[in-house]
């Protein structure tokens, strides 16, 4: 527990000192002017925080899977033998020219994911939940999956993308606060700036909690088609019938669970359907297995 706080404030600490570095070289730290808004200036500092921040995410993705999941990396001589066969098999077939490093990791849930910061740097984990539960055919299609998701490249996709939604998740808060800021303060007497109090500052971070809630759409939603796509690809790696049969066991499963409870549910195959559906990052798995039904 305290390790897993330890490693999350860690990698916020290394993001902003290594973005305060970067906004210090370049110069781009101070975007309100005596004569308003530097709009280049806030646009430069807001894409250096929303890149440098994702990018040092993706780029710890497979050693924080690792730590915090306790994910064990195996090989093809141990107890996981056949399962880093196939995965080696499936990698193949997608192309991938370095093979990804395969994991397991002790839980109950049916789940996997994968991660790493490029298609021939990934690690692909699954739990022992799911190695017990499911069968032979239904864990390939998981797997077929889970490498389609490495061979498109979707954690370099979602990791641009959330940089985006953050740059001007960043830029739209501090120009709606200065304007707010601006039209509270009237005419004031004192030529203090706008951003020197505690209010500017408060009002940015009001703000940035109200767009950030509205950029979870774009991103759940840009996520959503991406497991689309590895469905897919799934169906192409290891067979329309595989694929279809993991999404209905998960089905199964999933109908007995609240996977709302896990602390890691943005790594989850599948989420349940519900109001915040378009919050989801993952489709209903009814949704996934009709639209593979329908495939050719």
């Amino acid at each position: 527990m305290f390790k897993r706080i330890f490693l999350f404030m860690l990698t916020n600490v290394l993001v902003m000192v290594s973005v305060s570095l970067v906004i210090g070289f370049l110069g781009i730290g101070n975007y309100l002017t005596a004569q308003g808004i530097d709009y280049s200036a806030l646009m430069a500092f807001c894409l250096v925080w929303g890149f440098v921040g994702s990018g040092i995410s993706l780029l710890l993705s497979k050693f924080m899977a690792k730590t915090m999941m306790g994910v064990k990396i195996v090989d093809d001589r141990g107890q996981y033998g056949d399962l880093v066969r196939k995965v080696h098999v499936l990698a193949k077939q997608a192309g991938i020219n370095k093979m990804p490093e395969v994991g397991v990791y002790d839980a109950q849930e049916v789940n996997a994911f994968a991660t790493g910061p490029s298609k021939n740097n990934a690690l692909v984990a699954v739990s022992t939940g799911l190695l017990q539960q499911m069968n032979a055919d239904e864990v390939e299609g998981v797997l077929a999956h889970e490498i389609a998701h490495v061979a498109n490249g979707d954690m370099v996709t979602m990791a641009l993308v959330q940089g985006v939604v953050n740059a001007f998740v960043m830029f739209f808060a501090r120009i709606a606060a200065f304007a707010l800021q601006n039209a509270m303060s009237g005419d004031r007497d004192d030529d203090r700036p706008v951003n020197s109090g505690w209010a500017y500052h408060l009002t940015v971070m009001l703000f940035e909690m109200v767009f950030s809630f509205l950029g979870m759409f774009v991103v759940a939603y840009v996520s959503r088609l991406r497991e689309f796509r590895a469905d897919k690809g799934g169906a192409q790696y290891a067979g329309k019938y595989k694929m279809i049969a993991a999404l209905k066991r998960l089905q199964q499963k999933y109908e007995m669970v609240d996977d709302s409870q896990s602390a890691m549910s943005t790594m989850k195959i599948s989420s349940k359907k519900g109001m915040m559906n378009f919050l989801s990052t993952h489709p209903r798995l009814e949704d996934r297995i009709a639209a593979l039904e329908r495939s050719n």
